[in-house]
C-alpha cells in the first residue's frame, strides 16, 4: 500500500509554530534550511517498517535529488518522489482542462497527507482517500499510522 506526504506545512514546517527534528549542523543546514516537523523521521521509517511504500507527492518544483538529499541527512528514504515537474508531465501532460494540482489516484497511492483545504475537498471530488494535518498536534505521527492500518484492512477486505 503506498502513502504519500505533501511537504511544505506537513513535513517541513516552521520552528516558530512547531516543534521539528533537530537542525542538521553547518554547512548543511544552510544548504537544507527546511526544518522537518518532529516525529517525521519515526513516521516515515516505522511504515517502512511495517510494509508501506512511502511517497512525497509535492506541487513543489524542488528537484528529486533535493528531496532526496535532504531526507537523507535524517536517515529517511522516500520510494517515489512525485514534484510539480513531474506531476505536469505524467498527470496533466497535453490535457486542455486544467486538472487538480494533485491526484494521487493516478499513481496508485491509497492515502495522501496534506495540510490543505482544496486537497481534502478534491479526495471528495476525484475519488482519493486524503487525510489533514495541519496544526500542531503531538500525537500526528500515531494518527497517520492509524489510519493508514485502517486502510490497509479496507483495501485487503479485513
Amino acid at each position: 500500500m503506498k502513502i504519500s506526504f505533501d511537504l511544505d506545512e506537513v513535513l517541513f514546517v516552521s520552528p516558530d509554530t512547531y516543534e521539528v527534528e533537530p537542525e542538521l549542523r553547518f554547512p548543511l543546514n544552510r544548504m537544507f534550511p527546511e526544518r522537518l516537523r518532529k516525529g517525521t523521521v519515526w513516521l516515515i521509517n516505522e511504515l517502512h517498517k511495517r510494509g508501506f511504500e512511502v511517497w512525497v507527492y509535492t506541487s513543489s518544483f524542488r528537484t528529486e535529488v533535493y528531496i532526496r538529499s535532504l531526507f537523507r541527512q535524517y536517515g529517511v528514504k522516500f520510494d517515489q518522489i512525485v514534484n510539480g515537474y513531474r506531476h505536469k508531465a505524467e498527470v496533466q501532460g497535453d490535457r486542455e482542462m486544467t486538472l487538480p494540482q494533485k491526484m494521487p489516484q493516478h499513481y496508485r497511492i491509497s492515502l495522501h497527507i496534506d495540510d490543505e483545504d482544496a486537497i481534502i475537498q478534491n479526495a471528495r471530488i476525484y475519488g482519493f482517500r486524503a487525510m489533514q494535518v495541519y496544526e500542531p498536534d503531538p500525537d500526528w505521527a500515531q494518527k497517520i499510522i492509524d489510519e493508514a492500518e485502517r486502510i490497509r484492512k479496507l483495501e485487503e477486505g479485513k
